[in-house]
């Protein structure tokens, strides 16, 4: 997809990853909404992204507010180009000191990062698909009508002690990647995940030091913390690539997470 003049959505916008992503689509010519649940923070990556951005509140576990930002989007002609970061981290054994897990935290991953990543696939596909089809690409394909790319996590293939819910709610992501874009290829329309290592974000800025240099020791090469551009970049290459569908590709400088 030829990124200049379409317009992407993206949750999880205002910081991280999803900022990232954000201006590198913005560079290449995209029309940007953010969406995020901070509205004090959404205004501030507003100022720093510039012209061509614009934010919409929510939250990505409330249905009704995941209808507006994609709203917004469709208001402006999209969406074409779809991507959530929004997530939520968090850690415990299934039986800890205390006793078992709460189920209300693995509910609480779990709706938040597959559910509220379905929802938003859900209705930003619905949008894509109300939109007209443009002529096919000169080679006999239909012109695609959207890009739609999510967020899962290492974790989702060798999760640690103690991410039990986090690493079930990021597999999910991985398990319905296929099938997602197996039921949207006939509406020209893709779905690829990222499954991200360790990156130097907001989420990853809270654990503890001594937790931070353990993880970035065990990542072969390069030997440090990925980058929200790095990231990014690859982001765009999904969108410009027709070929990668269905896909999950993983960014993680070949770190596997060790047990703890």
């Amino acid at each position: 997809m030829n990124i200049e003049g379409k317009v992407a959505l993206i949750a999880g916008g205002t910081s991280g990853l999803g900022f990232a992503v954000a201006e590198r689509l913005l560079a290449a010519g995209a029309d940007v909404v953010v969406m995020g649940r901070d509205a004090e923070r959404g205004h501030k990556a507003l100022v720093e992204l510039g012209e061509g951005a614009s934010f919409a509140a929510g939250d990505i576990t409330d249905p009704d507010d995941v209808a507006a930002a994609v709203a917004v989007a469709e208001r402006r002609g999209g969406p074409h180009i779809v991507v959530n970061c929004a997530g939520a981290t968090g850690a415990g054994r299934v039986v800890g000191s205390k006793g078992p897990l709460p189920l209300a935290e693995f509910q609480r991953l779990v709706q938040v990062n597959l559910i509220g990543t379905f929802d938003l696939v859900r209705t930003s596909a619905a949008a894509m698909l109300r939109r007209a089809q443009g002529a096919d690409d000169g080679e006999g394909e239909p012109e695609e009508r959207g890009v739609i790319v999510c967020t899962s996590s290492i974790a989702a293939y060798d999760g640690q002690q103690g991410q039990a819910a986090y690493a079930a709610s990021k597999a999910g992501v991985v398990g319905m990647t296929l099938p997602l874009a197996r039921d949207l290829a006939g509406h020209a329309v893709r779905v690829v995940t990222v499954a991200p290592g360790l990156f130097d974000t907001p989420m990853f800025a809270a654990l503890p030091d001594r937790v931070r240099g353990a993880l970035v020791g065990g990542t072969p090469f390069p030997r440090r913390l990925g980058r929200p551009e790095e990231f990014a970049a690859l982001v765009r290459h999904v969108v410009e690539n027709p070929m990668i569908n269905g896909e999950v590709v993983r960014l993680d400088g070949a770190s596997r997470l060790a047990t703890t």
